[in-house]
C-alpha cells in the first residue's frame, strides 16, 4: 500500500523569477537540513529544454523505534536524486525526486509542477505530488504514516525558504520572525522529549520482563 499527497501552491512572482530561485534555494534559514548539493547530468535539449540531474545530501533523523533497523553511519542522513526538467517555451519546470538511502525500509517519491497560475500571469502555481511506500513487514502504516506527517512539514518549510530567497532576489529584507523561530524550536523540543520518553517507555517493559 501506498500513501498518497497532494496540494497545490502560489508563489507571488514570476515563473522567470521562481526558475532562477529554484537553483538559489539553499541555503536558507528553512533548509539547515541540506548539507551538500551537486549537479552530476546537465544538458540543454534539440527543443532548447533544461535537463539537469542533482544529489543532494540532507540530514535525517530517524525516531528511536526506526533507527534499530538502520546502520548507525546511516541513521542521521539521507541521499536524495532530484531530477529537473525546465521548457522555457512552455514556461513549465518539472521535478521529480526521490531517496536513495533507506529505501527498502521507506520510498519517498515527489513530483512538482511549476507553471504560471492562470488567474495571475505575475506570480507562480506549484502543484506537488507525493508517494510514500514501505516494505518493512508489520511496521509499513507506521512508517508510511511517519512519513506523511514529515513529508507536510517539509512541504511548509520549503514554501518558506522559496519565498525568503525571492524575496531576498528581488532587494526585500526576508526575516524569520520571534514567533516562527520560538514555535519550531518548542516543536522540535517536544518531538525530541516525545521520542525521548518512549525510549524510557520501552527500557522499562524490558526490565520488567527480565
Amino acid at each position: 500500500m501506498v500513501k498518497y499527497f497532494y496540494c497545490s501552491g502560489l508563489l507571488k512572482s514570476t515563473w522567470d523569477q521562481v526558475c532562477t530561485a529554484f537553483w538559489q534555494r539553499y541555503p536558507n534559514p528553512y533548509s539547515h537540513h541540506v548539507l551538500t548539493e551537486d549537479i552530476i547530468f546537465r544538458e540543454v535539449t534539440p527543443n532548447n529544454c533544461l535537463i539537469s540531474r542533482r544529489l543532494l545530501t540532507k540530514t535525517s533523523r530517524s525516531p528511536r523505534w526506526m533507527e534499530r533497523y538502520l546502520p548507525k553511519h546511516m541513521a542521521s542522513s539521507a541521499y536524495i536524486i532530484e531530477d529537473s526538467i525546465v521548457d522555457p517555451q512552455k514556461r513549465t519546470m518539472t521535478t521529480l525526486t526521490w531517496n536513495i538511502s533507506h529505501a527498502r525500509l521507506m520510498s519517498v517519491e515527489e513530483r512538482c509542477h511549476y507553471e504560471v497560475d492562470p488567474e495571475n500571469g505575475s506570480w507562480t502555481e506549484i502543484k506537488r505530488e507525493a508517494w510514500i511506500s514501505s516494505n518493512v513487514f508489520g511496521l509499513s502504516r507506521a512508517i508510511q504514516e511517519f512519513g506523511l506527517a514529515r513529508f507536510k512539514t517539509s512541504v511548509t518549510k520549503t514554501m518558506k525558504g522559496f519565498e525568503y530567497v525571492l524575496a531576498k532576489m528581488q532587494g526585500e529584507t526576508p526575516s524569520r520572525s520571534l514567533a516562527e523561530t520560538a514555535t519550531e524550536r518548542a516543536r522540535e523540543t517536544a518531538l525530541a522529549a516525545k521520542e525521548k520518553a518512549k525510549d524510557l517507555a520501552s527500557h522499562a517493559q524490558k526490565k520488567q520482563f527480565v
